[in-house]
């Protein structure tokens, strides 16, 4: 009896006071694998169903990459529906869900399935195509599972994990593996750009938006992609970190619509080994300030180019998608610490976290029936329009917001900068409306489309 209770008293000495991740300690836990985990996070995994509505236009020459944008806006177009398949994670029991934008971010109609049947409609409230993060709010939800949060900076390399999602519409399916990387960027595909967790849990079409947890069941990222030739998993998949999950949630919660996300208002280059030892460092670490816009906090906070920033908040940051990661997290209004490098010293300043500024006014502009495009809605670049259009950050000009129905047909696209018309420099909308209100029997504009110039020339 003795030794019984001796035994009970060491197993309860040895048992920590707080959970923590570990691995299987005798076999009987090895026989119960990932199942009690799995019980408790599954609920928590939605099946989503999207219809998405998209008008196509009727043109021969739309399909060929050469002409297509020559012959963009001519044809009738016909609307065209498409489903969506995909999954998501129930972060609060009163009903909001995060999923990829990719599968929810156009869509006309959104049906959520949880595990045990129930269905719901949904709206997207929060989406951002850049992060590929969308926020939904189910109707008439409330005492759902949901998922808590784990602070995806603590976690590592190594860690097992699984995924949950509903890959090819066959039903919740749960794969396991390992964490394989961190602060992997620019290695997504599709629009989103960022800083991504990467794992070789089998991730395939439908998983997307899906869970990807600890052995503990808490959330450390939704899985948004993979790299592969063939479709399918080749164990190289891609999933936002729960840091910036919890940021879009707070924003969707707090009634914004746009995701805001700090502006830094810098260009900058990872550092490589040529420019570290022009610099004289001993290691290629840090982003390099290339360029800083007038109305930069960076620049307010006294960094200047050619500075090296090597930390945000404590953090370090190697390239420039990972330095806006770390400020993204941090969300609008407060400050971060920034650690910087100059002259071979180390330096620290605090950034005010603030918003792209509309500043000069945009001056957006619809031109009227005076004018040959009527309907043509141009503005003024500022800081706000080029964060929006994710343009050069010193671009300026005139930028084409809405092409309308003359101007389309026109070969006009969102995006584009005019540069001139028929000749005559275009740097305020006033100029656009004054230039094509007595243009002459020929219109020339001359633009910037995603870097490349090229003129447009069409007959009245």
């Amino acid at each position: 009896m003795f030794r019984i209770l001796l035994s009970l008293l060491t197993l309860m000495m040895a048992v920590p006071a707080q959970a923590e991740t570990r691995v299987p300690q005798s076999q009987a836990e090895i026989g119960l694998g990932f199942a009690p985990v799995v019980k408790r996070a599954a609920p928590a995994v939605v099946n989503i169903y999207a219809k998405i509505v998209t008008e196509e236009q009727d043109n021969p020459f739309f399909s060929d990459p050469f002409f297509r944008d020559f012959f963009r806006g001519f044809g009738a177009p016909r609307p065209r529906e498409r489903g969506s398949l995909g999954s998501g994670v129930i972060l609060s029991d009163d009903g909001y869900v995060v999923s990829n934008y990719h599968v929810v971010g156009m869509a006309s109609e959104i049906r959520v399935v949880t595990t045990d049947r129930r269905e719901f409609g949904a709206q997207v409230v929060l989406g951002d195509e850049e992060s590929d993060i969308a926020i939904l709010r189910l109707e008439d939800a409330d005492k759902l599972p949901s998922l808590s949060l784990r602070d995806s900076d603590l976690v590592e390399v190594g860690e097992l994990v699984l995924a949950i999602g509903n890959p090819f519409g066959v039903g919740q399916t749960v794969s396991s593996g390992i964490v394989s990387g961190l602060a992997r960027s620019g290695a997504a595909t599709g629009n989103a750009r960022g800083y991504f967790i990467q794992t070789d849990a089998p991730i395939n079409p439908g998983n997307s938006g899906g869970a990807l947890i600890d052995v503990n069941g808490d959330l450390i990222g939704i899985n948004t992609s993979i790299l592969s030739r063939s479709g399918g998993s080749n164990g190289i998949g891609f999933a936002i970190p729960a840091n910036l999950v919890a940021e879009f949630l707070k924003q969707a919660k707090s009634g914004n619509e746009i995701f805001r996300r700090p502006w830094a208002g810098m260009a900058g280059q990872p550092m490589t080994a040529d420019i570290a030892e022009s610099l004289g460092l001993a290691l290629p670490v840090g982003v390099v300030i290339s360029e800083l816009h007038p109305e930069s906090p960076v620049s307010a906070a006294g960094l200047r180019v050619g500075d090296v920033i090597t930390h945000v908040d404590g953090e370090e940051v190697n390239s420039p998608s990972e330095m806006k990661f770390r400020m993204s997290v941090s969300g609008i209004g407060g400050t971060s610490r920034l650690t910087h490098l100059r002259g071979g010293r180390a330096h620290e300043a605090k950034v005010d976290l603030i918003v792209a500024p509309d500043e000069p006014p945009s001056e957006e502009t619809e031109l009227d029936d005076r004018t040959v495009l009527p309907g043509l809605t141009v503005a003024r670049l500022n800081p706000a329009v080029i964060s929006r259009f994710g343009l050069p950050l010193m671009a300026n000009g005139v930028i084409v917001l809405d092409p309308g129905p003359f101007g389309a047909r026109a070969g006009l696209q969102p995006g584009d900068i005019l540069a001139a018309i028929n000749g005559e420099e275009i740097l305020r909308p006033r100029d656009a409306d004054k230039a094509l209100t007595r243009p002459g029997r020929w219109v020339q504009v001359d633009l910037l489309r995603r870097g490349q110039r090229m003129s447009l020339r069409f007959r009245l």
